[in-house]
């Protein structure tokens, strides 16, 4: 019995969806394994080379998704950003002490699994010499600012806040400070009174 074009289009459909499938999962591969080049290397050690080696890849893979090294920094921190955005997001949107959730969100992300909070820390660091970068580490001071609008409408409480929050992600990964989410939300609470 001869083919229909319906098939022949769905047989079309299903390739397509699974080359982009694939693609996809090359993609995040090639990100995954920047942070790790980073959490082990530094952000110095970031190459094509080096992100390919560890993505068990061919540079020319690497390349073929990520044209620049700026565009490999680009999307490794934007998947770091992305994450960060959804917490924040669901701390703003449900019910409860905000304050005590980005806490938490704090003390879990600079003091779990330090070597990649320092690796996430370096990319937004870098941002300051790579000016591709800048927009999205600016997302971690937006969404901090976005949730303190729900706590006050102060303009300085607001800029304590996310300073705050700025500071002790960086004492606790820098200066090995713990992560104790009660003493996190009373710095917090001073900077929105203050």
């Amino acid at each position: 019995m001869p083919r229909s074009s319906k098939d022949d289009t769905a047989d079309d459909n299903e390739h397509v969806d699974g080359r982009r499938a694939r693609g996809e999962r090359r993609r995040a591969e090639i990100i995954e394994a920047t942070l790790a080049v980073v959490t082990r290397d530094g952000a110095a050690g970031v190459t094509h080379r080096t992100v390919a080696k560890q993505a068990g890849t061919t540079t020319s893979l690497s390349t073929y998704y990520f044209a620049t090294l700026d565009d490999l920094l680009v999307a490794a921190l934007t998947t770091v950003a992305d994450a960060y955005t959804a917490r924040i997001r669901d701390i703003i949107d449900k019910p409860g002490d905000k304050l005590s959730g980005l806490a938490h969100l704090i003390a879990e992300s600079a003091g779990s699994g330090r070597e990649r909070a320092l690796a996430e820390r370096e990319l937004a660091t870098l941002a300051a010499r790579r000016p591709a970068l800048r927009p999205v580490a600016r997302r971690w001071r937006q969404n901090i600012a976005e949730l303190a609008t729900t706590l006050t409408d102060d303009p300085a409480a607001i800029a304590a806040l996310v300073a705050a929050s700025d500071g002790l992600c960086t004492a606790i990964l820098l200066d090995n400070v713990p992560a104790d989410p009660d003493h996190i939300q009373a710095v917090l609470q001073r900077a929105v009174r203050n």
